[in-house]
């Protein structure tokens, strides 16, 4: 098991057009991610926004419930339109009373490729072994199966029932 890596994948029923918006307009990610972004995204600037519970799936927003309006920052990295997007974070930054300022960040890439009947996303978190011992495991776990509901709710957003394809 590779312990500095998270990777999820799925293909989604939409135009690759549909998709991009999904993940790199801030507005849009926060929708389906679950949270309300201050602006757009910027490769190079860092964006912060409150966590909402996610609007496509209400047993995830159950979940998301008790961090209702806990900061949420990311660096973005970068913005390769129709191809790429990447930003760094603090994975499993849930303690409000932690400063993890000091921890160093995990990189999210979002990589969109064509596949047979729509668009594979593929979503990679990758430098957990960088992160303190102490909070290793748990960030992956955690992501782990993080990154396994938000493929589920971005696939929930794009559905044509949505309204959104």
């Amino acid at each position: 098991m590779n312990t500095d890596q998270v990777e999820k994948q799925i293909v989604l029923r939409a135009s690759r057009e549909r998709v991009w918006q999904a993940i790199s307009d801030s507005a849009q990610f926060g929708i389906w991610f679950g949270v309300a972004f201050d602006g757009p995204f910027a490769a190079g600037q860092e964006i912060v926004g409150r966590i909402v519970p996610t609007q496509v799936d209400p047993a995830v927003a159950a979940l998301q419930e008790p961090h209702r309006g806990a900061a949420f920052k990311v660096l973005v990295e970068r913005i390769e339109p129709m191809q790429t997007f990447a930003f760094r974070w603090h994975p499993f930054a849930i303690d409000p009373a932690h400063d993890y300022e000091a921890e160093p960040m995990t990189l999210v890439t979002f990589t969109l490729s064509d596949a047979e009947g729509g668009v594979l996303l593929k979503i990679t978190e990758t430098g957990f072994d960088r992160l303190p011992l102490a909070r290793r495991a748990m960030a992956w776990q955690a992501n782990d199966g993080g990154w396994a509901h938000q493929t589920r709710l971005i696939a929930r957003y794009l559905a044509p029932e949505a309204g959104q394809a």
